[in-house]
């Protein structure tokens, strides 16, 4: 069994930690802008057929559309309505649009096999997000970390992962399957953290 990791103690301290893949891995690289993340790709072999998935902040729906043509169930959750309208008649995805960052939290008390989330970060809802995850299922997360600013938006410190940040967060309960982070070439230069792990049966 994969150990969860300690938790980060030096947020000065840029490290970067990757696992062995599980079977089936796929390559990380972006292929085209609208393509589906190769992080997502690369650990999508956890996530069984007929899984239900939610595309957190889904935006254009890349994501969403590549799991429910792998077989998955996809809720897609995003507050941009005009986004989402694009995805309503796409097969085994179910659209709802959200305010994420609202007071009342509108994911409460659900439950979903796997959570994909990717160029997106609302701290307050960090831990939430872990407790979307039903026992057995899997996180998937990639966003921008500190150092994007070098090359563009984002750029607020807000929207930024600070280093390790991810791994801090991962509760007890959890196995950590990979983490990486620093710059990236593709699909255009970025600074970029990631983490895919799974929540153990309890």
């Amino acid at each position: 069994m994969i150990e969860s990791p300690p938790r980060c103690t030096d947020c000065h301290e840029v490290t970067s930690m990757s696992m062995p893949d599980p079977p089936a891995a796929q390559p990380m690289a972006h292929v085209t802008p609208g393509a589906p993340s190769g992080w997502v790709c690369r650990f999508a072999a956890l996530i069984a057929p007929g899984a239900s998935v939610l595309d957190y902040a889904c935006g254009g729906g890349r994501h969403a559309r590549w799991l429910a043509a792998r077989g998955a169930r996809v809720v897609a959750v995003d507050r941009d309505a005009a986004a989402l309208d694009g995805l309503r008649e796409v097969e085994g995805v179910t659209t709802r649009r959200l305010d994420l960052e609202a007071a009342g939290w509108p994911l409460a008390g659900e439950r979903f096999d796997a959570v994909v989330v990717s160029n997106y970060l609302y701290r307050p809802r960090l831990a939430g997000l872990f407790e979307l995850v039903r026992p057995g299922g899997v996180l998937i997360y990639e966003t921008f970390m500190l150092g994007n600013e070098r090359f563009g938006k984002p750029s607020n410190p807000e929207f930024l992962l600070r280093p390790g940040e991810l791994l801090s967060c991962l509760p007890s309960g959890w196995s950590l399957v990979a983490f990486e982070q620093g710059e990236v070439a593709t699909p255009r230069a970025a600074v970029i953290q990631r983490l895919c792990a799974t929540r153990r049966e309890t």
